[in-house]
């Protein structure tokens, strides 16, 4: 082995060692921000030499988008003459700049001039400005990382808001530039007809998520994709039973995955409401553990569809929305679940820190407009539980039927919601008949007050109160035909005769994926 001298080495320079040091891909001058500005020139040169480009664009491009300062200068003036309904030109582009005292900071009039010169004609226009704004996109990414990489290194940085100011900030990019295209009739037609026709060859006439109760499904379809419901009543109506009933429905007859929110009860306690209505055991034995021996047989036996059941529980207190909504994006992913139940509005927060504070009007406000968007990007029902206020129970008169002024805190959550269901018992009451004359024992009402894209109407449903759960009613009730709920008939909105029984439907439960990866 032979080495050189020392003399026969070159030395090697400062700047040489520090690119030999640096990670591959990388200069020792660092990197650009992502960029285009030829495509900007290109653009705005565009804008001003023809005068239908703007409106190709206008929806696209925001003057924050431009990277060159000067750029977002000249389409702010472009955006301002565009809102005044005001000719785009040379001339007027120049015009603006000047009254906005930005003339020469963009480079004058002669920089404008040569903008137009730099293109023909705005053929690509719209091609050019998605480039852009993903360039925007790309440094709005690198600006938020960075920012998060170096809070992350601070000890005194909390790691939670770390985390809810990440997916904040990730969101607003997605909702802010990354909109749906509109669509042509002839597109949505196409897509409608195609709907319909594969509705056509199925075995049941369900669009939606069904609830297993028979009348329910006929009047709604079954819970429909993107809908926001709220399902409100007073306390001890039974809310949690129906929607666990519901849940378990659709998990163990369909095998539909089913996410269930509960902010008031823990996960052990929302299972044993589940084994005791599966296994028809009353709900104190099983809290008890005082079974016997039959009824050990009895819960084992039946209690294997509900263990295999996709069916997620999640008991975080004080969920609040951003939580709420990157763990639906993460089931959606995972899982594919098809409804989300929360267990109740009320106790959500619209804050990152999960307390309340405010105006809690407008907070509940915030926290129903965002469910109503997580129905609507994941497209799949989400069924929120909500508190009524105590005017139901001040009301005169014998029935204590709830009406959609009496939605608890805000009005907003009657306006977000594709449907609005209320839960009636009447012998809560001390009712032992209705207004019809049938008895009320053992009887639930489902009051289908707003229904956005279908009837309203009354559907009896049988409440077991020892199993905690909710079945169709096995008698002649029948089922109650109700009028449009609306402010006009407010004065006396359930005065109605019971109409012909529903037609039996049959509702074929589809088989849950058994393949070796499934999640359940």
């Amino acid at each position: 082995m032979s080495f050189e001298p020392e003399s026969n080495k070159l030395p090697i320079s400062r700047d040489r060692r520090s690119r030999l040091s640096a990670p591959a891909g990388t200069s020792s001058l660092g990197k650009l921000p992502p960029q285009a500005l030829d495509l900007e020139e290109a653009v705005l040169g565009s804008l001003m030499i023809e005068k239908d480009a703007l409106s190709t664009v206008i929806d696209i491009l925001k003057p924050n988008v431009f990277y060159k300062e000067a750029h977002q200068k000249i389409f702010e003036a472009i955006q301002t003459l565009f809102t005044q309904s005001s000719p785009v030109d040379i001339l007027t582009v120049v015009s603006q700049l000047r009254k906005q005292g930005d003339l020469e900071v963009v480079g004058g009039a002669f920089y404008i001039t040569e903008l137009t010169n730099r293109v023909a004609s705005a053929a690509n226009i719209e091609y050019h400005a998605r480039i852009i704004s993903q360039k925007f996109i790309q440094r709005e990414l690198i600006r938020i990382s960075t920012d998060i990489i170096n809070q992350s290194y601070e000890d005194t940085s909390d790691v939670f808001e770390l985390l809810d100011y990440a997916e904040k900030n990730l969101f607003d990019i997605a909702q802010n530039n990354l909109r749906r295209d509109s669509r042509k009739m002839d597109d949505v037609v196409k897509e409608s007809v195609k709907i319909l026709e594969s509705l056509k060859d199925k075995d049941d006439s369900l669009t939606g998520v069904p609830s297993g109760f028979t009348a329910l499904d006929r009047m709604t379809n079954g819970w429909q994709k993107s809908d926001l419901v709220i399902i409100a009543a007073r306390p001890a109506m039974g809310k949690t039973a129906f929607v666990l009933s519901c849940a378990r429905n659709a998990a163990v007859m369909f095998k539909k995955a089913v996410v269930v929110f509960s902010l008031e009860m823990s996960s052990v306690q929302l299972t044993n409401r589940l084994i005791a209505g599966e296994a028809e055991i009353e709900q104190e034995k099983i809290r008890k553990g005082k079974l016997l021996d039959w009824e050990w047989h009895q819960l084992t036996s039946k209690v294997g569809a509900l263990s295999e059941a996709p069916i997620i529980l999640d008991d975080t207190p004080a969920l609040n929305i951003f939580e709420f909504r990157a763990k639906c994006r993460r089931l959606k992913s995972q899982y594919d679940i098809q409804m989300v139940i929360i267990d109740y509005l009320q106790l959500m927060s619209g804050k990152s820190d999960g307390k309340g504070g405010g105006n809690r009007e407008q907070e509940i406000s915030s926290i129903s407009r965002a469910l109503k968007q997580v129905a609507k990007e994941l497209e799949i029902p989400v069924i929120a539980l909500s508190q009524l206020s105590r005017a139901v129970e001040s009301r005169p008169g014998g029935a204590k039927r709830p009406m959609l002024s009496d939605l608890r805190e805000s009005g907003a959550i009657e306006q977000d919601a594709d449907m609005v269901l209320f839960l009636y018992r009447p012998e809560y009451y001390g009712l032992d008949q209705d207004e019809n004359g049938n008895p009320t024992a053992g009887v639930g009402e489902v009051i289908i007050a707003k229904h956005r894209n279908g009837e309203t109407g009354i559907v009896p449903l049988r409440f077991i109160g020892k199993y905690v759960k909710f079945a169709d009613l096995e008698d002649g009730y029948g089922t109650m035909g109700a009028p449009a709920l609306d402010s006009a008939a407010n004065a006396d909105p359930f005065n109605m005769s019971p109409s012909s029984q529903f037609d039996t439907i049959t509702l074929q439960p589809k088989n849950w994926d058994s393949d070796e990866d499934a999640p359940f």
